[in-house]
């Protein structure tokens, strides 16, 4: 049976008139259910000059948009769906014992999930009219026959967010206790053991320790295949939220060895398990989550396998504009939430492209701050001064080549700041350019910002991160000091920074100096930043090249030395600005049609900066 929603979608008139028909007795086999009706699946729409004289003079109903829907029956019967069913076609074709696919945050990966639950759940409600107007019910009865076929063990850990291993776990073990009471059929079968039927009471319970939680999805398949006659299938949503949970709070070893026990039970060697399929945003394979899971498949952003079901594509982007007349919006939400690249799929982002439309076709960075971010922050902590200048080079439409590893893991950050580039192109702030390169055993890609939207996403969430610590009152008077060539204006505010804002155990090097001042840079918005790069006869540390050449250009120059007297310090600021004159670093700048430069050298111990400076004109 069919609700009067799912009946007016499929036949294109409101719930009102299909409620009418109903009334009037004009549906065959329809009843009424409390308030409402409900009509058979394989009904079909009456027609009567009546009708269509009532359809002519009412506009057609709009399905609303499913902004925050990720409930299957709800979204494919009550809102605009975009049908992804053929997703089930393609795991049925492969049959891969167990599936991971890695997406960013917001690309449907719950909502498919649920999909795949509904199809596949064996249960007292026919739920095949879920499906009969989509495209898997096109692609004939091999596939048909699966739907309603096997028991299903669903975990979503999405909201795993807990701030210690102590309610983590709590919050774990009610999830699963949730999924035990969702088959209460279990406590009374008399296919299963008096011990694992007192297995299930105590769990339901919460007299179980915490070995015993462990064995919670193997003991369950166990009772389901058991009980049915057949293995069920495992579904697991956004795996790895507790893993980075833990990474970021200090328990990640807990998280670890729990999850590992708790995955490695239902999905590793279990012969009680028909198929396995789980979703996150990173692979976490080097950290033994599925140690000696010979039969995962992984799918991530790279992988061809899969790439159109996660995310809108372009025809499904043009259909949906149309069918809400605004087809001549196309172009700005292509540069808006295009530029995504899955495998050979070009994608948008679907939760920015609903919104998009949701909000009377207004463009702004709807994805912005729908998760957490703390790993970035702690990426941008870490990042040397060659990574701050590609990420700054990336927001100026460059693109940069970098390895890149899709078994990224939260450790190796800390160890590797280069990862970054994998972190962010799993989780959706980069997208890969160009062919994939082998070098040896490593891959390789050109990275760049996907669209609009992630521009300013990155701006305020990565780069911003970058000059968080850095009062803007301060940066303001640095920024023009260093514009006007005032030098005892730019010495006095340093020396103001560093005794403000940075620890003395921050101050180790030349490197965190040169990426200080980086940051400090980025926001002058008439100028283009670079670092190290060639002119004249050496590489400079840092240039600003205006981009209007009626303004200064700006070299900087930098050394850094430890426990140094002032008469030193002055003689090391000296000797960087004879480097910037000597090795001609200017050329480049005149080349570009500056007609001013302002030279700086500059020299940190500590918390101490000296700062040397001159400037030349070019001559005509």
């Amino acid at each position: 049976m069919m609700t009067t929603k799912a009946a007016a979608k499929l036949w294109g008139i409101s719930d009102s008139q299909v409620s009418k028909l109903c009334k009037e007795g004009r549906i065959t086999g329809a009843r009424k259910s409390g308030r409402s009706w409900l009509i058979p699946a394989g009904a079909t729409k009456p027609t009567s000059n009546r009708l269509k004289t009532e359809l002519q003079r009412q506009p057609p109903v709009m399905l609303p948009l499913p902004i925050g829907i990720s409930d299957y029956r709800s979204a494919s019967t009550e809102y605009y769906y975009v049908d992804k069913t053929l997703f089930i076609r393609d795991l049925l074709d492969e049959r891969a014992k167990v599936s991971l696919f890695t997406r960013p945050r917001r690309f449907g990966k719950t909502l498919n999930m649920d999909m795949l639950r509904v199809f596949f759940e064996k249960t007292a409600e026919d739920t095949s009219w879920y499906f009969k107007d989509k495209k898997i019910w096109q692609c004939g009865k091999k596939y048909q026959d699966y739907q309603g076929k096997y028991p299903i063990i669903f975990i979503t850990l999405k909201d795993v967010k807990r701030e210690n291993w102590e309610d983590s776990y709590n919050l774990i073990f009610q999830l699963l206790q949730n999924e035990f009471r969702r088959h209460m059929e279990l406590a009374d079968s008399e296919r299963l053991s008096p011990y694992e039927r007192e297995y299930f009471k105590k769990f339901l319970d919460g007299d179980s320790r915490e070995n015993e939680v462990m064995m919670a999805l193997q003991n369950l398949s166990c009772m389901l295949d058991e009980h049915y006659g057949i293995p069920p299938m495992i579904i697991i949503d956004e795996y790895d939220t507790p893993i980075q949970q833990g990474h970021m709070c200090g328990f990640y070893d807990k998280v670890i060895g729990f999850m590992r026990n708790l995955f490695s039970g239902g999905l590793k060697d279990n012969s009680h398990l028909s198929l396995g399929f789980l979703t996150g945003i990173l692979r976490v394979a080097k950290e033994s989550i599925f140690s000696g899971l010979n039969n995962l498949k992984i799918n991530s952003v790279l992988d061809n396998r899969y790439s159109e079901y996660f995310g809108f594509t372009a025809d499904e982007v043009w259909e949906m504009a149309s069918y809400y007349h605004s087809e001549d919006k196309y172009n700005e939400v292509c540069e808006w939430y295009d530029g995504y690249q899955f495998g050979h799929t070009e994608i948008f982002n679907p939760w920015s492209v609903i919104n998009y439309f949701g909000n009377e076709c207004q463009p702004k960075a709807f994805w912005q701050s729908t998760g957490s971010n703390d790993i970035i922050n702690e990426i941008l902590t870490l990042s040397d001064v060659e990574t701050t200048e590609n990420l700054r080079r990336l927001l100026l439409g460059d693109t940069v080549k970098t390895q890149i590893d899709t078994s990224v893991i939260y450790p190796q950050i800390q160890r590797n700041p280069a990862s970054i580039y994998s972190f962010l192109l799993m989780a959706g702030y980069l997208k890969p350019v160009g062919e994939r390169m082998l070098i040896g055993s490593n891959d390789f890609y050109s990275v760049a910002i996907p669209n609009k939207e992630i521009t300013g996403v990155y701006r305020s969430e990565i780069l911003g991160k970058l000059e968080s610590f850095i009062p803007q009152t301060t940066a303001s008077a640095i920024q023009l000091a260093v514009y006007s060539n005032d030098t005892q204006a730019l010495q006095q505010n340093l020396r103001k920074l560093l005794l403000q804002s940075v620890s003395c155990f921050d101050t180790l090097g030349e490197n965190f100096y040169h990426g200080l001042l980086l940051g400090l840079c980025a926001t002058m918005e008439q100028y283009i930043v670079t670092s190290n790069r060639e002119s004249g006869e050496g590489r400079y540390d840092i240039c600003l090249s205006p981009k209007d050449s009626r303004l200064p250009g700006v070299l900087i120059e930098l050394k850094a030395g430890k426990n140094c007297s002032p008469t030193a310090l002055k003689e090391m600021a000296a000797t960087a600005l004879r480097q910037i004159e000597d090795k001609h670093y200017d050329t480049e700048l005149f080349t570009q049609g500056s007609q001013l430069v302002f030279k700086y050298g500059v020299a940190f111990s500590g918390k101490k900066v000296e700062i040397v400076s001159s400037h030349t004109e070019r001559s005509l």
